[in-house]
This record gives structure tokens, sequence and C-alpha cells, in this order.
């Protein structure tokens, strides 16, 4: 056998790439006999995990970099000049990738170091591409490479094991290539591991039928109908009926395995020995079952005819093909919602998103450790770029204990798949937090602060919170002070306000300073442009303060920002001016004097043309009503929403936690105290919980939710270019506007 039939048939094991785990196919005599019994090798405990490892795309970019060299890249054309230098300033772009690898096919068909350097750097970035991969091995048979073709084949099994296609596409180049039938049946073994049991996997089994058939092995080809019976996937009654039509069209000597025939046999001894009388019946008995074994193949021969061991034979068949057939009514709708098993950038949409999950669900209360590791890595290869799958597939293979299963799953996610994607790192820090490695979590949490998403306010807030948990009470105050910095650096930081906003209240929440959160929010004001999401917090701070309480310093603040003069940028537009004027109102009317009641009210008459007395009147429903009601009132009486940010994958979000400022003991009951919701109005989704529902990532753009004291606004938090692609929602209509109104019925 050459090198490359050992590879085919043992794996590929050169260590740029992983190694293979060969001890996944077992022998074909022991595979033989279980299967007949009606089990097989997904009855096992063990399931291989591969598709895309995480050290494929370092060793390739090495090979590609160093095997390859400077001749590689040596005669560029334009074109290729221009489209290297888009894939270099962003690998992730797909299009030119593939612009790319058909520009140098064009011009460069007999320069195969050329194409390897493309196909190498492109499959390190998209190793799910399977066609891809069977392009760059037809490449490398042009060119006569045999062994470097199997190469290719066996990095194409590692990087997308779960796919149907590339091993049928890898068995039908072995069976054109190799005369040995038993390297060819290892290559189809390995294959049916991992995908044999895949609903579409009939092409691959058709192929394994049609090679044993023209070796004539028959047994073989019986077995191989066994196994397929067994497995509830696609055109399984065709199997079946192909199965029959076999059986009965073939003696049942050359379609039984050994075992089958040595069990045929020792029955057939057992009927045939009587008990004996006398000596020389005993010896008689004696001389007949010594010879029996070589007599069995016509006794064998003989029965074959008989109707009842071919119903039994067919009727043990039957039994698993029903069995099957139960299960693949269960399934069925599953499979066909399936529009795109396979691997592409463009997004999914909605429905598949949610089918994938409901398939999930049902498989996961089936309880087959094997099918639920199967169907996930079958979901992640439709979903890869989906951080939702990949952080449901860890905290599954965590439930039920299979921990390298499970940091198998995440290493995929965060150095390939969704690496430039902060959920996942986010989620990797927390578990890395949670299994103690500190270290690991810090680094994480880096990762993104630094490369994935600089400024991220989410990140922000959970490193700080982790440092305080590991009592590092400095080290989290001093990420805020790093990060404010490096956003005061930059002109026009959309994200300084929030971040301003958050280090107040952490700071107060966690050391009860008050000077010191005071002190912060003054800070931001004399930093930045007085905003609407700054005077709200800063309200609402002043408010939870026990008395006696610093009013008067708010009042240059607020004018600045609703009533702007011509040197002041104007940030706000009306209708927050206004809102944030009836909040000013409001707190006045809690924790003001007279004269300062009656110079904001007269203020906000003169600048917005309305009586606060008038806004103030509502009817005894709207009293009695939500506060969600009361708050949707604000926005131009559009019914609340909750903001679906890129982050909110994970259910039991920051948003559904408290976040309000802790009440002053003293402080005196009030008919209409301020609004509860504030602390869930929080912009930023998904903080401090993961997921329970796995909820998709396809969502509505953000719904800009009603003021409240201290609540964030939606639109203060910029959008991030990172969110996985959404499908486009239908445009509602809006109902028309409506005038602002003070948020309770309160009379000052």
């Amino acid at each position: 056998m050459g090198d490359s039939e050992a590879m085919v048939s043992q794996g590929y094991t050169s260590a740029p790439y992983g190694e293979y785990n060969a001890s996944a196919v077992e022998s074909t005599g022991q595979e033989n006999a279980s299967l007949v019994n009606g089990t097989g090798p997904e009855g096992g405990s063990s399931v291989p995990v591969e598709n895309g490892k995480a050290s494929d795309e370092v060793a390739v970019t090495a090979l590609g970099a160093e095997e390859h060299g400077d001749n590689a890249a040596s005669a560029l054309s334009p074109e290729e000049e221009r489209l290297w230098s888009i894939v270099r300033a962003n690998s992730s772009e797909f299009n030119a990738w593939t612009a790319l690898i058909e520009e140098t096919e064009r011009i460069s068909q007999d320069n195969i170091a050329k194409i390897r350097k493309v196909y190498d750097t492109f499959l390190a970035e998209f190793p799910l591409c399977y066609g891809y991969w069977k392009k760059y091995a037809d490449h490398e048979a042009r060119v006569g490479a045999m062994d470097k073709v199997v190469e290719v084949y066996e990095r194409a099994v590692l990087g997308v094991t779960y796919s149907v296609d590339i091993w049928l596409h890898y068995c039908t180049f072995a069976i054109n290539t190799y005369g040995d039938p038993n390297t060819i049946r290892r290559l189809f073994e390995r294959a049916v591991v991992y995908v044999g049991t895949d609903f579409l996997s009939s092409p691959l089994w058709d192929k394994y039928i049609e090679y044993e058939c023209m070796q004539q092995d028959w047994s073989r080809v019986a077995i191989i109908y066994t196994r397929i019976l067994e497995c509830p996937i696609q055109h399984l009654d065709r199997y079946f009926s192909s199965f029959k039509e076999l059986a009965e069209t073939r003696p049942l000597s050359e379609l039984r395995s050994a075992e089958e025939s040595a069990a045929v046999a020792a029955a057939s001894d057992a009927s045939k020995a009587a008990p004996s009388e006398s000596d020389d019946m005993a010896d008689e008995g004696k001389s007949q079952a010594d010879g029996s074994s070589e007599q069995s193949p016509k006794l064998e021969t003989a029965g074959s005819a008989d109707p009842e061991e071919l119903k039994k034979y067919i009727g043990i068949r039957e039994a698993l093909y029903v069995k099957a057939k139960e299960f693949e009514s269960k399934i069925i709708g599953f499979e066909m919602a399936i529009r795109r098993p396979y691997f592409h950038v463009r997004p999914l949409n909605a429905a598949e998103l949610e089918n994938w999950h409901n398939y999930l669900d049902f498989i996961e209360k089936d309880g087959d450790f094997n099918k639920v590791v199967k169907l996930y890595e079958r979901c992640l290869v439709a979903c890869a770029n989906y951080p939702e799958y990949w952080i449901r597939y860890v905290l599954s293979m965590e439930t039920s204990g299979s921990m390298d299963q499970a940091d198998n799953a995440l290493t995929r996610a965060t150095q390939v798949f969704v690496k430039r994607q902060p959920e996942i790192h986010l989620f990797a820090a927390r578990l890395k937090e949670q299994n103690g490695d500190i270290a690991g979590a810090r680094a994480a949490f880096q990762l993104v602060h630094s490369e994935i998403s600089p400024g991220l306010v989410e990140a922000v807030i959970k490193h700080a919170n982790m440092e305080h948990r590991q009592g590092n009470l400095e080290d989290a105050f001093a990420l805020y002070e790093q990060v404010i910095a490096l956003e005061k650096g930059k002109e026009n930081s959309t994200i300084l306000p929030l971040l301003y906003a958050q280090y107040s209240r952490f700071s107060y929440l966690v050391s009860g300073d008050a000077e010191k959160a005071r002190k912060i929010l003054v800070e931001a004001l004399d930093d930045v442009q007085p905003s609407k999401l700054l005077l709200e917090t800063l309200l609402h701070f002043e408010s939870f303060l026990p008395a006696p309480r610093q009013i008067d310093y708010l009042a240059p603040f607020v004018e600045k920002v609703i009533n702007p003069n011509a040197e002041t940028q104007n940030i706000a537009s009306s209708t927050e001016r206004e809102e944030l004027s009836l909040i000013y109102i409001e707190f006045l009317g809690l924790f003001g004097d007279v004269q300062s009641i009656k110079k904001a009210e007269d203020q906000h008459a003169k600048l917005f043309r309305r009586s606060t007395s008038e806004l103030r009147k509502r009817g005894a429903d709207e009293f009695l009503s939500s506060d969600r009601t009361k708050m949707a009132k604000t926005y131009n009486g559009t019914p609340p929403a909750q903001p679906v940010s890129a982050q909110a994958q994970w259910s039991g979000g920051y948003a559904a936690q408290p976040q309000a400022w802790p009440q002053a003991q003293a402080a005196p009951a009030q008919p209409q105290q301020w609004n509860p919701a504030y602390g869930q109005q929080v912009a930023y989704g998904a903080y401090g919980g993961y997921p329970a529902g796995y909820t998709a990532p396809q969502a509505p753009a953000p719904v800009p939710q009603a003021a409240a004291y201290g609540a964030y606004p939606a639109q203060a938090y910029p959008a991030q270019s990172y969110a996985p692609p959404v499908a486009t929602a239908a445009p509602v209509a809006a109902p028309p506007p409506a005038a602002p109104q003070a948020y309770y019925n309160t009379y000052y």
C-alpha cells in the first residue's frame, strides 16, 4: 500500500493540520457483527468531533507563507494585487476572495504554487466551503500530485467533517484512484461514522452500495442495507424496497454475514441432534456433531430456499425499518424546514434559525447524546456565523459533562468561525471565570478592548464587575478611567456620556461614595457637551441621595441643553429638550422650592409653547395605567418595545436586572414616586445573563423607549458593526405624533 493509500485508509496525521482520530473507525468484523444485531457505530458513547479545528487556521496560514514563499506572489496581475490588498485588509470579505480565486485560476492555471497559496489562505478563513476544497483537490489532481490530492481531502474532512458532500467527493476519488477494495472500504467506513446518520446522507450510502455491487460482495451489500435501515434518513422506503428485492433474488447464503451463517449452522446442528439411549447412539451423535462444521454450507444452502427463513431474515430488518420510520415521522418537519444545510456567508432567515433551535430542543429532550452532538455539528455548518448557536452548543456539552467537547467548540468559535464577534469572547470570559481561569477571562476581555470592539460598553461593564468580584476594586475603577481617557481622545465620541454615567453609577453602588459619583458626572458635563442622557443620570442620582440635596448647581447645565444659545452646539432634538424640561420640573416639584419651580415652568412654557398644567391633566384611567403605558406616551404615542441589541441573544439580560440607584432610607413617601422602570430601560441589552431561550439575532432595529429618570436612551448606545446580518423586517407604519406629556399626575 502506497503512502497516499495509507493516508486514505487511516486518516491524515500530518502535524500541521492536527491528528485524525483513527480509533473512531472500528474493525470491519466487529462492525458487521454489531450491525446485524441491530446496533452500529452510532451506538457508542464516543462521538468524534472535528469540523473546522481551530489549529487549522494557524497551520494553513503558515503553510501559505512558508511553503510557497515569494514564488507564489512573484507575478501578480494588477487585478490580483488589488484583490489581495482587499482580503489582507479584511480577511472576511468573501466576495473579494471568490473573485481572487477566479482571477488566479484564469491567468495562472499552470502555476500550482499560486493556486495553492490562494486556496490555503481562503480555506483557513472559510474552512466550511466544501466546494472549494473539491476545486482545490481537482487542481492538484490535474498536475498529477496524488499525494497532494489526498492531503487536501484529509484537510477538508477535518475542516468540514460533518459534510456529506465532501466525504462523497473523497470516496469517489478513492474509487477512481485505488484498486485495493479494503482501502476504499475503510474510507467509506470513516465517512459513515461521521455523516451516516445525516438525514441527507443517501448519496453517500448509494455510492457505497454501488461500489459493493461492483465488487459483487452481496454479503457486504446486505450489511450496508441493514445499517441504513437503522437510520431515520431520507428515502428510507426506497432502501427497504431495494433490500427486499435483493433478499428475494439472491440466495441467503450470499447475503448472510459470517456471524449470521455461524449462528444458523449452530441452530441447525442443535435441531438435528437427538438424545442418546446407548453408547452406540451417543457415539453416532458425537460423530454427527463433529462433522457439522464441514456440512454447514450445505445445510445453509438447503435452508436458503425455505420461505420461513427468508421471512425471518427480512423481518429482522423490517423491524429496524419500522423503528427508523417512526423516528423519521417526528423529525421530518424539522428537516423539511432546513432550506440551506450548507455554509454560506449570506444570513439565514429568521424562520430557519428558529427551526434549528426547535430541532435542537427536540433532540436534546430525546436524550441520545450522539444524536445531540451530530445535530449541533450539522447546525454549526449552516449557522457557523451565529454566536448564539456556538454558545448553546458549549452550554449543552457543559451540562452533559462533556467538557472536552465544550472546550473544543469554544475554541473553534473564538479562533475560527465567530472570532470577530465580541459576544463569543464575552461568553468565553464568563466561562473561564466560572472555571477559575481568571487570567484567561482577563485575556478574553482584553482582546475585545484592544482588537474586537474597542470601547464596547458592555465589555467594560462586565470586565469591571469581574474585577470587583475578585476584590480588585481599584483595578475596576482604573479600567473605567482608561476607557474614558481613550474615548476623550476621539472626536465626537458617541459612547463617552454613557461611560461616564456607568462609571458614576458603578462607583456609588460598590463604594457608597456619593461625592465621587457626583464628581464623575460633573466632570463629564465639563468634558463633553451636556446631553439629555447625562442630565437625566444626574437628576436621578441626586433624587436618591439623602437630604440635604445639592440642587442649585443643576440649573445651568439643564438650561444649557434645553435653551442652547448661538455659541452652544445643539446636540439634543426638540423632543429631547422638551422631555428633559419636564423631567427637571418634576424633580424640582419633589425637591426644589416654589421659586425654582415657577422659574422652570415659565421657561418651559416660553420655550415649548405649552402650559405645564395642561400637560399634567390626565384622566383616572391614565392615572391607574401601568408605568410602561405612561412612559410610552412620552414618545409620540408609540407603544413601548424593548430594544434588541447585537448582544441580545442571551435572554435574561442586563436590562432585566434591577438597575436603580439605592433608595434613601429617610426619603418621605410620595403619592407618585419616581418611575421604577429606570433600571429596566438601560440601552445596552444582554448584560449579566446567558442564554435560556437563545433568542435569534435577527431582530428589527431598536425602538426608542420612553424617557425616565436615569434611563439611557437607545440612541445613546451606538450600533456596533459586529452584529450578525439581520433579516429585513417589514416597516411598521407609525401612528400620528402626539404631544409629549408629563410623566405623572402630580400637582406641584
